[in-house]
């Protein structure tokens, strides 16, 4: 790499995986790395819902920043939703992402599959830019960098 290249900031593109337990008994060896959350979702409303955020949009609900100095507008160029077992997992690949902004995004699918918000109010909380409008904060257990392209 050159003398002026930063890691963060050369960065193209970027892929993270969140990944979820739906099982009742939590595996132990893995509570660190999995977010726990014991109960089963509906995958095909969440995955419908999920096709709102793909795109360029301003994300502004979608940050626990209240202040950005920068644009809060970023491309998501896939949101991928899949059930191997007990296991789902959400892959997100986008240009860039905001602080806290997939666990964000994964906090509002999920409320979604539990049926606690429509499909539709996906769209509401893209347009509203509030962030109290959106899901909550889904933990950090889950949450993997899974890829950074330069």
């Amino acid at each position: 790499a050159g003398p002026r290249f930063h890691s963060r900031l050369n960065a193209v593109s970027k892929t993270y995986c969140y990944r979820i337990e739906t099982a009742a008994k939590k595996n132990v060896f893995e509570r660190r790395y999995v977010y726990g959350l014991g109960e089963p979702l509906d995958i095909a409303s969440m995955r419908r819902a999920a096709a709102y955020l793909t795109g360029e949009h301003d994300f502004k609900a979608f940050c626990s920043l209240k202040r950005m100095k920068k644009s809060t507008v970023r491309t998501v160029d896939s949101i991928e939703i899949v059930r191997k077992k007990d296991y789902i997992y959400f892959n997100f690949h986008g240009t860039g992402f905001l602080q806290n902004m997939v666990r964000i995004l994964v906090g509002t699918l999920l409320e979604v599959g539990q049926g606690k918000r429509t499909i539709e109010s996906v769209q509401d909380t893209l347009d509203a830019r509030d962030r109290t409008t959106a899901g909550y904060t889904a933990p950090p257990q889950g949450l993997s960098l899974m890829r950074v392209d330069y």
